[in-house]
């Protein structure tokens, strides 16, 4: 089977993550020779797995079938369940020449191989947690202060959770995806937005407002939707670029878009950065049916306004969000540790 046919596959069980806030994405290339671009794979028939490491940072991660007891959740030693592959998706504001910097998006993917499903959990940007060898900070710095090997550490540390493989996606990506899907994607807002804009069209020079309901939004319309700040927080956002996902998901699964796999391929290469080895993928694909016609098999989780305290910092000004470790390891217990 084609392996671009095989990727088309996995990326749109990733598309279904309809959680992720792709707001504030920026991403143009990497300046680190070793960090793989996902054009850049392989796609011969000789697959062979290779890890990533492409920093100095060493981690003492735990294997699979280890026990993490060493957690700021009370985890109480609960072993991750057998089959589980958790993949990190983040959204950096690196751009070409520089080293990555803040990661603004940061959603957890759980796949249970055995029980053919997936959960997805959204972490704030502004969550305030204990990186190891480093000290306290935003949960999106882990990756500038040391990779993804600091952010394996800084997730078993916090949470208990293990990490295997990270995806960092670009926002132009899935928003060039629009223009196969007839121009617009369908979505359905929760609430009005009403907001500040500069686009192009006549009737949207500097105002524009969007919901509640049914609406038609092209990829310029969408973008702005996911993006926009001045009236509304970071969960605001997080739930607009669930909705704006969805509608692409939906907008790949009316076209068939397994037919026009080479074109989605093509859009998906220049924008998507992993460690995941093809043969990894593969490992995804016999799942995939099952995800893409039930979507009740994806949970859907956010670490929100419960499980967190916000918080500013007298001297610095800075607004951060506190963990509230108890009500975490709650929603965890039930997203990552139970099929």
């Amino acid at each position: 089977m084609d392996k671009k046919f095989l990727l088309i596959i996995s990326l749109l069980i990733l598309s279904l993550a309809c959680t992720i806030p792709i707001a504030a994405l920026n991403l143009q290339g990497s300046g680190d020779p070793e960090i793989k671009m996902l054009a850049d794979l392989d796609l011969s028939n000789d697959i062979s797995p290779t890890p990533f490491q492409p920093y100095q940072y060493t981690p003492s991660v735990a294997p699979q079938s280890q026990l993490i007891l060493d957690s700021l959740v009370p985890n109480e030693g609960i072993q991750r369940p057998e089959g589980q592959i958790n993949l990190l998706l983040l959204g950096s504001d690196w751009q070409t020449g520089r080293p990555s910097n803040n990661t603004d998006v940061i959603l957890l993917v759980s796949i249970f191989t055995r029980e053919e499903k997936i959960s997805l959990v959204s972490f704030p940007r502004d969550l305030w947690v204990e990186v190891p060898g480093v000290g306290e900070k935003r949960i999106n710095t882990t990756q500038a202060y040391g990779g993804f090997p600091l952010t394996v550490n800084t997730f078993e540390y916090n949470f208990g959770i293990h990490l295997d493989h990270y995806i960092m996606t670009n926002l132009n990506g899935f928003i060039n995806i629009i223009s196969i899907l007839d121009e617009k994607i369908e979505i359905n807002a929760a609430t009005n937005l009403s907001d500040y804009c500069h686009l192009s069209h006549e009737q949207h020079r500097s105002w524009c407002s969007v919901g509640p309901g049914i609406e038609h939004l092209d990829s310029e319309m969408a973008l702005w939707y996911v993006r926009s700040r001045y009236s509304t927080d970071d969960f605001d956002r997080t739930r607009r670029a669930q909705e704006v996902l969805e509608g692409i998901f939906k907008g790949l699964m009316s076209i068939n878009a397994i037919t026009k796999a080479p074109e989605l391929y093509n859009q998906f290469a220049s924008c998507v950065e992993t460690d995941i080895n093809l043969g990894d993928i593969i490992g995804l694909i016999d799942i995939s049916p099952k995800i893409l016609a039930d979507p009740n098999r994806v949970r859907r989780y956010t670490i929100g306004r419960d499980h967190v305290t916000s918080h500013t910092f007298p001297t610095s000004g800075a607004n951060v969000l506190l963990p509230n470790y108890d009500a975490i390891w709650q929603l965890l217990l039930e997203a990552v540790f139970t099929p």
